[in-house]
């Protein structure tokens, strides 16, 4: 008898990826809301938030390319990775369980507490790349951008959530969840053993050779630069922009309400984004999506109304679902077959140069300088065309390639 499951398995495995990437965005959203509150229980003042939270994108910069690097030869050397994806987290959430306790050590608290923010910042990165490394070892090229729209729903959800769990975990002791965030975790993370198993029952996909990383790097230096300017846009646009936009609508208490409207966007769009990838190609859905996000961009600068300033999040949220979605899967291609996890490592590490510039605007207190105000507003706009044009320019090389 055949198995008739075959077909839906990478399915399966992309929705229990979404599950992981919840819980894993739920951590770091639990982590940033308690962060001031830890650090002063531990001896150190508030004020070090944004430095430690600055040093977290550094570590994550790097250690995503490692991981990236490790979860490759992994799968080459073991032909499996899901063991290692486990080991490391659970070390993650060991580190990150005790986040909490470190301020009962009375003098080593202050350097307890910098050592497990470091070491959960470092082993967290194993549940960046290395489960789409898993994801797309069993999964055809063609449904590569399903998959990934299906696993990015989880960092969607996760999104829509944050702003409620800040208001709900407001007078809640940090242990508590803390210790139900890396519980749950790492039973989430402990089933991709089971995942990969199930998947192992199928061809790998395309595994003649393992391209060298020269072969990769002329088109690939284009395609991160391409990356990390609508990264830019994205940071700027969500984490400066937004709320000042709303601001001019509704009061502050209504923002848990109007923030998630980006990330339902996101997810919404993400799907009908894959078949148009599927249909035309990864890189003609990220410029087309680029373009469409600096319009949304661009509109909420001037929306006249609160209705108006929905719909432009709606469609930016749209636009970076399927800049997200169709990126990955790009990556995933360009990396394809054995350098998967690289190229997706460094992507990952793009997305933090971006998390860094913008904590480092923050830090610098930029957002508050009214010289910078017009530079701020529109800056998402100029990154996304020339992210768009740079797409563009990407996508008829490589048709002129393959034409050759």
């Amino acid at each position: 008898m055949t198995d008739s499951s075959q077909p839906q398995l990478p399915r399966g495995a992309a929705l229990y990826l979404a599950v992981v990437q919840f819980f894993f965005v739920t951590s770091w959203t639990i982590y940033v809301i308690y962060l001031p509150k830890l650090l002063v229980a531990a001896g150190l003042p508030a004020s070090y938030t944004i430095w430690i939270l600055l040093l977290d994108q550094l570590v994550f910069m790097v250690m995503d390319v490692v991981m990236g690097i490790v979860a490759d030869r992994a799968g080459r050397v073991l032909g499996r990775i899901g063991p290692l994806i486990i080991a490391v987290t659970a070390v993650s959430c060991i580190a990150f369980l005790l986040i909490p306790h470190a301020a009962f050590l009375g003098s080593a608290a202050p350097a307890a507490s910098l050592m497990l923010i470091l070491v959960w910042a470092a082993t967290s990165s194993a549940l960046r790349a290395p489960p789409w490394v898993l994801l797309s070892k069993y999964a055809a090229a063609p449904s590569l951008p399903w998959m990934n729209a299906l696993a990015l729903s989880g960092l969607a959800i996760g999104g829509v959530l944050a702003p409620y769990l800040g208001v709900a975990l407001r007078n809640v002791d940090p242990k508590l969840p803390f210790a139900v965030s890396s519980l749950t975790l790492f039973a989430a993370t402990a089933g991709l053993v089971w995942v990969e198993r199930a998947l192992a029952r199928r061809p790998t996909m395309g595994r003649q050779s393992v391209p060298q990383l020269g072969e990769l790097l002329p088109g690939m230096s284009l395609f991160l630069t391409a990356c990390l300017l609508l990264a830019l846009g994205f940071q700027i646009h969500t984490a400066l922009n937004s709320a000042p936009q709303y601001l001019r609508f509704a009061a502050p208490d209504q923002l848990e309400y109007l923030l998630p409207v980006f990330w339902i966007g996101f997810n919404v769009a993400m799907f009908p984004g894959a078949a148009l990838a599927r249909r035309f190609g990864t890189l003609p859905v990220i410029a087309a999506a680029a373009a469409l996000g600096a319009g949304g961009a661009a509109v909420s600068v001037h929306a006249q109304n609160i209705d108006i300033l929905i719909a432009a999040q709606l469609l930016a949220g749209g636009a970076w679902g399927c800049i997200m979605m169709a990126g990955f899967s790009a990556a995933l291609a360009f990396g394809r077959t054995g350098r998967e996890g690289t190229v997706l490592g460094l992507l990952f590490g793009v997305l933090a140069v971006a998390t860094f510039s913008r904590m480092g605007a923050i830090a610098a207190q930029l957002n508050k300088m009214p010289e910078y105000a017009a530079l701020l507003a529109w800056g998402p706009v100029v990154l996304w065309l020339v992210g768009a044009v740079a797409f563009i320019g990407l996508a008829v090389t490589r048709r002129v390639r393959e034409a050759a």
